[in-house]
């Protein structure tokens, strides 16, 4: 039985997975968080609240890093830590300068930083050689109007600290690239009240598929999961509207997307990390579109899990204690998984689902969930606006897309407009 030091966390799908990891392989562990409140809205998704199962919650100043450190140091000092893990993008470079610091297994934390700032990762790539977007980085609006009229139109613009999409946005002139930076600029703070860098980062905009290679790097060696595809909505922000695992690739294909993951990988320094690197099919080849130093997230981990029986959050406890991972693939039964988000495309407040119960005996379902109404909808413009989902499985081949589309197509939002 080990002690773990888990740094905030999110509130969705991955609170749950990684305190679930945790407790069944026999370890426990104590939570840090500077904002106790931000956990106790309510129970995620339905579930008993995973917090029950911690063995101690400190509150803590997980923003400044110069009050943290000595604070941890104490804390190690008296309950002895194996490991640090967080499950939140934001602090994935402080637990690794926490792990590094107490002298605890983990990655480095200048990788993790690295991979981190979406700017960083697209100088870091450029000088390694490893196939991405046409980029530039901009320090404010003015900048990015010289920079756009040098890579061209059209372009994505990015914040270079922000996930799940947010603010990111396709724009096709000058008008819109200067309503795209005038909406960053005017969200200074993410999620967790630290302070965003305003660089801007502009990118070619990249034709083709997207999917995303899973990967674990323990010891210095590299592991290939599996290759998950992606389908994308909500123009001209990126929603993700769907995965299925594994992807529908020919052989030629997959070989490429995976070798420039494990590239992108190489080139940044990974190593003991779980990492989500995201991938465009062009057709001069594949483009890095952004690497993920974590697990993945939109419940892919749960349709690897349903198909090859391998617990990627179990993975990420076992990495972060330095062990190795146990990524032995099992018979499940199963040939394909696939998940289909609802996607508001209109304002209003949620009354209720037209066809919500016709999904719970559908042909392969695994796990059907719907927002409560009363709810207030905006039309969705990035990860964080979903209204439900429907998650099913193909025990023949790769068919799991096509079953929850199917499912998806007779689940209609009714919304009230106010």
């Amino acid at each position: 039985m080990s002690h773990l030091l888990v740094v905030e966390s999110w509130v969705g799908s991955m609170s749950r997975l990684l305190p679930r990891a945790l407790g069944e392989a026999g370890h426990h562990f104590t939570f840090l968080t500077r904002d106790l409140g931000h956990y106790l809205k309510a129970a995620p998704e339905g579930a008993e609240h995973p917090l029950l199962t911690a063995r101690n919650v400190v509150t803590a100043p997980t923003n400044d890093g110069g009050l943290l450190i000595p604070q941890v140091e104490s804390l190690h000092a008296a309950l002895r830590f194996d490991g640090v893990v967080t499950s939140c993008d934001y602090y994935l470079p402080t637990a690794a300068r926490i792990a590094a610091r107490l002298g605890l297994p983990g990655p480095s934390p200048e990788a993790m930083e690295n991979a981190c700032r979406k700017d960083a990762t697209r100088s870091v790539l450029a000088a390694a050689g490893v196939p991405g977007p046409r980029f530039a980085v901009c320090t404010d609006a003015a900048d990015a109007v010289l920079a756009a009229a040098d890579l061209g139109y059209p372009l994505v613009v990015k914040p270079v600290d922000l996930c799940a999409g947010m603010f990111v946005r396709r724009v096709d002139d000058e008008v819109q690239l200067a309503e795209a930076c005038h909406a960053l600029a005017a969200f200074p703070y993410n999620a967790r009240g630290q302070r965003r860098t305003p660089h801007i980062l502009l990118e070619e905009f990249l034709q083709g598929p997207e999917v995303s290679v899973e990967t674990v790097t323990s010891r210095g060696v590299a592991h290939v999961v599996g290759v998950t595809d992606k389908s994308i909505g909500g123009a001209p922000a990126f929603v993700e509207t769907g995965h299925m695992f594994p992807a529908a690739l020919d052989p030629e294909a997959l070989a490429a997307v995976t070798a420039t993951a494990l590239d992108a990988g190489a080139a940044l320094g990974l190593d003991d990390v779980v990492a989500h690197t995201e991938i465009k099919l062009t057709g001069d080849g594949p483009r890095v579109v952004e690497v993920n130093p974590r697990p993945a997230g939109n419940r892919i981990t749960e349709l690897i899990r349903h198909v090859t029986g391998i617990d990627l959050a179990a993975v990420c406890v076992d990495v972060a204690l330095g062990r190795e991972p146990d990524l032995r693939r099992r018979d499940t039964g199963l040939r394909s998984a696939a998940i289909g988000f609802l996607v508001p495309e209109a304002a209003g407040t949620l009354a209720s689902f037209d066809g919500e119960t016709d999904v719970e005996g559908g042909d392969g379902v695994l796990e059907a969930q719907f927002a409560e109404a009363g709810r207030r909808v905006e039309a969705a413009d990035s990860n964080n606006a979903y209204l439900g989902h429907i998650m099913a499985g193909d025990t023949t081949g790769l068919g799991a897309r096509q079953r929850v589309e199917t499912l998806l197509a007779g689940v209609r939002p009714r919304l009230v407009r106010s």
